[in-house]
């Protein structure tokens, strides 16, 4: 592979020839573009269909908070000295006393997204209102088309364009004002006074919607039911060991395991991030205690664990939601009038996309097949690269989605596009070993072993 001969250009000018192209500005790229901030010979553009930048508005509750610590930023685990971190943010904005001062344990998320934002303002090497529909191959790279995109072609891409709300296909049909995704509930305008509201998924989202609506937010509801098919309210793991998913070394040793190895193994991942927080539970089990002994004028409520809602009505009487209680086996139904699936998300590659996808290595569940620097194979030049962020899952592991390895992924696609190592990647291992013996160690033993054995034997 030759190496970059780009001028230097990180200006707000539009480039025709781009050594690398983004796909989406969400906290994944926006990662990568602040720490290509201090390379100016790759000649980088990132694009945006939406106006400005905005990080999930929809799920902006008040004093909500991240289950990420704030020094695993966009940029501050690769490089500490980046203008671009939380901690610059707070000095720059005159917070940084009171900030230690209020010794909060977790970062209040719409502060988070506020410093995403701060950071989005100030670098120069992005396009937002530039939406790319589409993307072809051709003998001088990747063609970009869209909303003033005509002539421009890229070396290499690198796509982030986050997750899908995760729709089940027994609810499809009724979205609407009446039945939402989660994603939706800041900036959706609606009120459940007089309505039976039934809130389906059991994980943090499902959590501080049912506190928002307990607490009336949105009105007085009669009656507030909340379906988790989880066995329980089941806490988010964080604890130190468990953490240790969420480290460079462990996703080098995951990625080098066999394919068919690795869905179980994330499966198995899920609480690492897909839980409750302990501080939320402890929140959630005070509030019922006041509800249920210490208030007389309350929401009735309901929370249904163990159940999985399977079919799905509707009739004047409202939305009747039909499931199996795991606990007993035994058929139940729930009618509401309004539905909000807590219901997370997942993956889907984006349609501009569509030219080249069948040129993509994918696997059966649809994800693509990632090499360790996130590239995916595909069947055109080694020399033109296609990376992929927040698509690596299976390939990765259950770190691949949280922002908690976002700076040095980057870091990782960085010292890929330029071979060379511009970012240090390879920080001290963790305490568990993951892998014991190599394959030559293990049939090195294995020969010694059985050596010893025919003399013995002898």
């Amino acid at each position: 592979m030759r190496p970059f001969i780009s001028p230097s250009s990180q200006d707000t000018a539009m480039n025709d020839n781009l050594d690398l192209a983004g796909i989406g500005i969400g906290p994944f790229n926006l990662s990568l573009a602040a720490l290509l901030s201090k390379v100016p010979q790759c000649r980088a553009r990132f694009f945006e269909r939406r106006d400005s930048f905005n990080w999930h508005p929809g799920m902006m509750l008040p004093g909500t908070q991240m289950q990420t610590s704030y020094l695993k930023d966009l940029v501050t685990p690769v490089d500490p000295s980046s203008p671009y971190g939380f901690l610059s943010y707070l000095v720059k904005k005159g917070r940084f006393y009171r900030f230690i001062n209020a010794e909060y344990p977790r970062v209040r998320r719409v502060e988070f997204a506020d410093y995403l934002r701060w950071v989005a303002e100030q670098l120069p090497n992005l396009s937002f209102g530039t939406g790319v529909d589409s993307i072809e191959f051709a003998q001088n790279g990747f063609k970009l088309s869209g909303n003033g995109l005509d002539g421009v072609h890229s070396r290499h891409l690198v796509v982030a364009t986050g997750m899908r709300p995760n729709i089940a296909t027994w609810v499809e049909r009724y979205v609407g004002e009446q039945c939402l995704h989660s994603h939706h509930y800041v900036t959706a305008d609606f009120s459940v006074t007089g309505k039976r509201v039934a809130i389906i998924g059991g994980g943090q989202s499902g959590a501080e919607i049912f506190l928002d609506l307990m607490a009336g937010k949105r009105g007085r509801a009669d009656e507030i039911t909340w379906i988790s098919r989880r066995p329980n309210l089941e806490p988010l793991d964080e604890t130190a060991f468990i953490n240790e998913y969420f480290t460079p070394d462990y996703v080098r040793h995951f990625h080098k395991l066999p394919e068919q190895r690795k869905p179980p193994i994330v499966s198995s991942h899920k609480l690492t991030g897909d839980g409750v927080s302990p501080a939320t539970l402890q929140v959630l089990s005070q509030y019922l205690y006041d509800t249920d002994f210490l208030n007389s004028d309350t929401t009735p409520y309901a929370i249904l664990p163990y159940r999985e809602v399977h079919l799905m009505g509707r009739d004047k009487g409202g939305y009747h939601l039909h499931m199996r209680n795991g606990f007993n086996n035994d058929d139940e139904a729930v009618v509401a009038d309004m539905i909000i699936l807590a219901t997370g998300y997942h993956y889907q590659l984006p349609a501009c996309l569509s030219a080249i996808i069948d040129r993509l290595d994918l696997d059966e569940e649809g994800f693509p097949r990632l090499r360790e620097d996130y590239s995916v194979a595909w069947d055109g030049p080694e020399q033109h690269r296609i990376y992929l962020q927040n698509a690596g899952r299976n390939s990765h592991g259950v770190a691949d989605a949280q922002l908690s390895l976002a700076a040095w992924r980057s870091a990782m696609i960085i010292n890929s596009l330029l071979e060379n190592p511009v970012y240090d990647v390879d920080p001290c291992s963790t305490a568990l070993k993951w892998v014991r013996n190599t394959p030559d160690q293990i049939e090195s033993d294995a020969s010694t072993l059985e050596t010893e054995k025919i003399y013995r034997v002898g």
